[in-house]
């Protein structure tokens, strides 16, 4: 990696377009050093729930994130590591085996990258297109579990990868969009696994641990075990239902409704007295009515209990329901509701804490909000990537560049 060369995240969620800008130092004793020197963002136009509604008014929102960024920074941004999400973003667990090529049974890096290639071959929806190959273990012959086979020796090698794809049709305009606007794209990223760079440590990672990020539209998640990520989840259900659900119960505007969930929502029903009320034209010039405060926020948690409902079932899916010794992180604009870690704590039968971004400097003190962990993780991702030299959630699409020149990748992903 260039010493002080600059990457930039473009996070592009519903709600919200976001772009930050890091500067990569090399101090002398040849530790890195992460500085976050730009952040920009604008209200999303022409994107909802992961997909692209209208191909000039995104180009629009990322060209002004662009701009403002460059402004700020005094430097241009040329590329860009982008996050993706959306209900048509699946994950599953693929194999891919291979037979020994050396005589004496040695494995070497060429049969690692065999049958990760054979992975690719596994069947995935029509129309979809691969985001992510990422191995998790590998097994020789009978022995399972293996971080780095290199240098054993057997006959049969196997790989188990986690696989995530999305509708070629719904990336191509997603990418499209980035594209016009002169921007290069240096990788796309599931955006949980972004986030996850940033609000998880190492050693959550090792014990099993469950990345939640509770978005405007949809709420990700990404279950990881021995370091590796084994599961991913899309609900289609985020903050913004929690809003509508109130706008419809008060018969006010959006904007309202959101005024309401911030000011006064909370999970925590048993401190609100029968006598607790709430006057909508305190909040709003247009809308009005008294309404009961513990009413409010029962329209609030029967909307978060539904969500909840969905993670719990998501959790049960992977068999890791009460079983995550480092339990739930939560992040993302929905998880700022009051009370929400001792709600979560209760329904998930789980350790629960926020997960604020961390893992690098900056003077920009707006960054430390649960809104800009996916944004944050970008760079995290994009760091790695620039220094290991490839691609490090194998993204299909510079998979085989790095297939064929880059023989020793693979080794260096292994811890």
């Amino acid at each position: 990696m260039k010493h002080n060369q600059l990457i930039a995240g473009l996070d592009i969620g519903s709600s919200k377009t976001r772009l930050a800008v890091a500067q990569i130092e090399k101090t002398d004793s040849g530790a890195q050093k992460i500085n976050i020197i730009g952040l920009s963002e604008t209200a999303t136009e022409g994107f909802a729930k992961g997909d692209v509604i209208n191909v000039e008014d995104l180009v629009s929102s990322i060209s002004i994130v662009l701009e403002k960024a460059e402004r700020m920074i005094g430097l241009p941004i040329d590329s860009v590591f982008a996050s993706v999400a959306g209900n048509h973003i699946i994950s599953k667990l693929n194999k891919g085996v291979v037979a020994i090529s050396k005589i004496n049974g040695e494995i070497g890096d060429d049969d690692i990258d065999r049958a990760i290639e054979t992975v690719k071959t596994t069947a995935i929806p029509p129309n979809y297109e691969i985001i992510h190959i990422i191995p998790a273990v590998f097994n020789v012959d009978t022995q399972k579990g293996i971080k780095d086979p290199v240098g054993m020796t057997g006959v049969r090698l196997e790989v188990e990868a986690q696989v995530i794809s999305g509708l070629s049709a719904r990336i191509n305009n997603f990418t499209r969009a980035i594209h016009r606007t002169g921007a290069d794209l240096e990788d796309l990223v599931f955006s949980i696994l972004a986030a996850s760079e940033t609000i998880l440590n190492r050693k959550q990672k090792e014990l099993g641990v469950m990345a939640l990020d509770m978005g405007y539209a949809i709420t990700k998640g990404a279950i990881f075990e021995d370091g590796e990520v084994i599961y991913t989840f899309n609900i289609p259900i985020g903050s913004s239902h929690i809003t509508a659900d109130l706008a419809i119960g008060l018969r006010s505007s959006i904007e309202t409704a959101e005024i309401i969930k911030r000011k006064e929502g909370t999970l925590d029903l048993g401190s609100i007295r029968k006598t607790d009320n709430i006057d909508l034209e305190k909040y709003s010039k247009s809308d009005n009515g008294v309404f009961s405060k513990k009413y409010i926020n029962g329209i609030i948690e029967a909307r978060v209990e539904e969500i909840f409902a969905h993670i719990s079932r998501e959790l049960k899916r992977a068999d890791r329901f009460g079983k995550l010794p480092a339990g739930v992180v939560l992040t993302g604009g929905g998880a700022k509701l009051p009370h929400l870690v001792e709600y979560a704590k209760l329904k998930l039968k789980l350790p629960v804490s926020l997960g604020y971004p961390f893992g690098f400097s900056t003077s920009i003190d707006k960054i430390n909000d649960l809104d800009y962990a996916s944004v944050c993780g970008l760079i995290l991702w994009g760091t790695q990537e620039l220094e290991s030299g490839h691609n490090k959630g194998m993204n299909i699409k510079k998979f085989l560049n790095v297939f064929k020149g880059a023989k020793g990748w693979l080794k260096k992903l292994m811890p």
